[in-house]
């Protein structure tokens, strides 16, 4: 379920939000409810998709040496196997 909301902006910033919807194939409905979702996110997660990337790639050999039937590159074998 969803509730309306009305909100004013600048025309100056409307014709750059339907630019960018365009340029998007998406909505200007579309693009105000995602910058209201990064809007309410818990600031604990920014940064972690960088921080999560920066553990993979520091721990990757330990990983598969832990996990080998897991290791990338046996998974990636396997997936052109099938």
């Amino acid at each position: 379920m969803s509730k309306p909301v009305t909100i004013r902006v600048p025309e100056e910033l409307h014709a750059q939000l339907q630019e960018r919807a365009e340029a998007e194939g998406t909505t200007v409905t579309s693009l105000i409810t995602e910058a209201a979702r990064n809007a309410v996110r818990d600031p604990r997660l920014e940064g972690a998709a960088e921080i999560f990337r920066a553990f993979l790639a520091d721990n990757a050999a330990a990983f598969d040496a832990a996990f080998p039937d897991d290791a990338p590159a046996r998974l990636d074998a396997s997936r052109r196997a099938a």
